[in-house]
């Protein structure tokens, strides 16, 4: 179908492929934007469940061009009709963020209230996502952030420990878990930077324990020791959505179920900045830098608060 965008999200996979430095990208030209909130324009022959004028919200899967635009033709399996309830900006945001908070969380990992779990980089977008989703869960959480600034945020959103990594780094973070965890380690630990954090979360996990490894966002390589795991007879599990789709995932169920919780009033979505989509290598930017708590939006009409 042809989506009118009105919001686009910004995330670090579209300035990796910005940079041509992310795993899936293509020869340009390349149209960036894996999530976007907008109106249906026009519905493909066959096409059930979604009318012109309505309210949508999705991913690009993979298969279409990109969300940075003023109009996206999109499978309809990829895209799913809004609450009333929610708003066109912070719809833009759910569908990479939240959606993969919310797979790890409760699919992959199966977070229960008898766990504690690790959240790093807390203060991301699938950080703020993920300290909520476990919280509701009704799991301990300690939310791992990289200023004292961000870990105060980061508890905002529901953590019941905050741990300042700066003041903690490297081998001291992994003891401040182990710390705060009486040294049994986490049953979970939701690795959102890969890198050298992979083989810190390996150590910061219990016996039976899992930890999710769902991004490298430090851009190195992980150095694996497997008497750090292998003994405490651990699960890794790995999570990447655009493949997960490609191999068959359906995202629709799980993005109407957060939809809806965002509409009933049970997650705080965070916001930072929209801007224009002409601003979009200053929103780039400013994800490199790390300087955003929460999402940046980039607002493709006049719409995007709608």
């Amino acid at each position: 179908m042809l989506v009118r965008i009105v919001a686009a999200g910004v995330n670090r996979a579209d300035a990796l492929l910005r940079a041509g430095l992310y795993h899936r990208a293509g020869r340009p030209p390349l149209v960036p934007g894996a999530e976007a909130a907008g109106v249906v324009v026009e519905v493909g022959e066959g096409v059930t469940g979604f009318a012109p004028g309505q309210r949508v919200m999705g991913l690009d899967g993979g298969t279409s061009s990109g969300f940075y635009a003023e109009l996206a033709a999109v499978p309809a399996t990829h895209m799913v009709v809004l609450p009333d309830a929610v708003d066109l900006t912070r719809a833009a945001v759910l569908p990479v963020a939240w959606l993969s908070a919310w797979y790890c969380l409760r699919r992959l990992a199966r977070v229960t209230k008898d766990d504690t779990v690790v959240v790093k980089a807390a203060a991301s977008g699938v950080g703020t996502a993920a300290v909520q989703i476990a919280a509701e869960a009704g799991a301990r959480v300690i939310a791992l952030a990289g200023s004292a600034e961000k870990a105060a945020w980061a508890g905002e959103f529901g953590a019941d420990v905050t741990v300042d990594t700066s003041a903690h780094p490297d081998d001291a973070e992994v003891e401040e878990v182990l710390r705060l965890t009486d040294g049994r380690g986490a049953d979970v630990v939701l690795d959102t930077v890969g890198g050298g954090a992979f083989g810190r979360s390996l150590r910061e996990v219990g016996h039976g324990g899992r930890v999710v490894a769902l991004a490298n966002v430090a851009l190195e390589p992980s150095t694996v020791d497997t008497r750090d795991f292998y003994p405490k007879n651990a699960s890794i599990l790995g999570f990447q959505l655009t493949n997960l789709q490609i191999h068959g995932y359906d995202p629709r169920p799980d993005l109407r179920e957060l939809a809806e919780r965002v509409a009933a009033g049970g997650y705080r979505v965070p916001i930072e900045a929209v801007v224009a989509l002409e601003e979009a290598r200053a929103a780039h930017e400013r994800l490199e830098r790390r300087d955003n708590r929460g999402k940046i939006v980039l607002a493709v009409g006049p719409d995007s608060g709608k």
